[in-house]
């Protein structure tokens, strides 16, 4: 079965993504202005823009947890799976990150799936 997803390189080398002191870096993948958090080592990609009122959340934190958290409102936001963990019941899009040697990839779902095949 084919990968559901086109992989993007974001950075040839992980120290190459531009960090800023809270931990969040923005990059662009597939044309789209995204972010990439860090926690404890581990990257993850998620939406430039909060679903709730469109803050900016390379300009949030991410706190104790692992959790986003939106500049604007304080809503909170799971990086793993996107979830809303503070209650309000938004959805933060979010991606699979993956390091092939030290170059940093961002998954983009294809159309039907079928994009990482011909594309």
């Amino acid at each position: 079965m084919a990968d559901k997803y086109t992989w993007h390189k974001v950075a040839d080398y992980i120290n190459e993504l531009p960090f800023a002191a809270n931990n969040i870096a923005v990059v662009e993948a597939n044309g789209k202005k995204i972010c990439i958090g860090r926690h404890q080592e581990e990257l993850f990609a998620f939406a430039y823009k909060c679903p709730h009122a469109g803050g900016i959340m390379a300009l949030g934190h991410i706190d104790a947890l692992g959790n986003v958290v939106c500049p604007l409102h304080r809503y909170k936001f799971s990086m793993k799976n996107g979830r809303n963990v503070s209650g309000e019941g938004y959805y933060l899009k979010h991606w699979p990150v993956e390091t092939r040697g030290d170059a940093v990839y961002v998954g983009i779902e294809g159309i039907g799936g079928f994009l990482g095949v011909f594309g």
